[in-house]
């Protein structure tokens, strides 16, 4: 078989996401400048820090231990002749489609299973605790989530068979969504009630990140928006509404916990007052 396009894949992989990831974040950083949804209750410059530290710590963490990530899981799933896809033998168009709309179902899995399973809820947990939401959180996840994620994914993408151009555009977009929908960004009422049917807007994804534990375990879509409304796990908007409404976790408000240290030890530490 001829893997040349994999290996093209593979050699500017980095380069590629890493171009998509700072202009994205550098476009939600003006936007949401430029019309912020809520106030700041810390300093950008503590968080930031603590909330970049973790996204490079994960980085490092991925790049260490999956050198090819999830396109390497699809470059090997083609050179092998693995996977659903290409034994259904369907147009090359439809198995990149069916790629993106099922590992987005993947991943719409796993976040639920990070809120209902407690060992996984305790990893999870650190990435709400940002009592400020914006750009920057979208990449503020522990290190053992992203690792666990990982190797889901290229179990999703082994058994799909997935195409590595697939997989590469649905990392670059599930990256780029999540910035987006994190972003301290407010839409047009009328835009943002159209968007929420194609993707996660900021204002939908916001509701996740209520205090309220019935708004935190809904609207868990991170690129796709059609999995909430499927499964019944959608809200349009907080009870309290969105200029009152206070994001975080109750028991992890302390300024210390705000410090990259106490993120990434936050799962190896019992709360104060259980788990809300």
């Amino acid at each position: 078989m001829n893997t040349a396009p994999g290996e093209a894949l593979l050699a500017g992989e980095a380069a590629l996401r890493l171009t998509a990831f700072l202009g994205v974040f550098a476009l939600m950083w003006a936007l949401e400048t430029l019309w912020p949804c809520r106030p700041r209750t810390l300093s950008r410059r503590r968080r930031w820090t603590a909330n970049l530290g973790v996204l490079a710590v994960d980085s490092a963490a991925v790049r260490a231990l999956f050198p090819t990530a999830a396109v390497g899981a699809a470059a090997w799933a083609h050179e092998t002749g693995l996977g659903i896809l290409p034994w259904l033998g369907l147009p090359s168009w439809v198995a990149f489609l069916a790629t993106i709309i099922t590992l987005d179902l993947v991943i719409y899995g796993q976040h639920v299973a990070f809120h209902y399973v407690p060992p996984l809820w305790r990893v999870h947990r650190m990435h709400h605790t940002d009592v400020d939401v914006d750009v920057s959180t979208g990449g503020r996840f522990h290190p053992v989530e992203i690792l666990l994620s990982m190797v889901l994914k290229a179990m999703a993408v082994i058994a799909l068979g997935a195409p590595a151009a697939a997989v590469l555009v649905f990392e670059v977009l599930l990256n780029a969504t999540s910035m987006f929908n994190h972003a301290n960004l407010r839409l047009p009422t009328a835009l943002d009630s159209v968007l929420r049917w194609i993707v996660v807007t900021p204002d939908m994804h916001r509701v996740h990140h209520s205090v309220v534990p019935r708004e935190t375990n809904s609207n868990f879509g991170f690129n796709l928006p059609w999995w909430d409304r499927l499964f019944r796990t959608y809200r349009p908007a907080p009870e309290a509404g969105y200029d009152r409404m206070r994001t975080g976790l109750t028991e992890f408000r302390e300024l210390e916990e705000s410090g990259l240290g106490h993120l990434l030890t936050q799962p190896f530490r019992n709360p104060r007052g259980g788990r809300r």
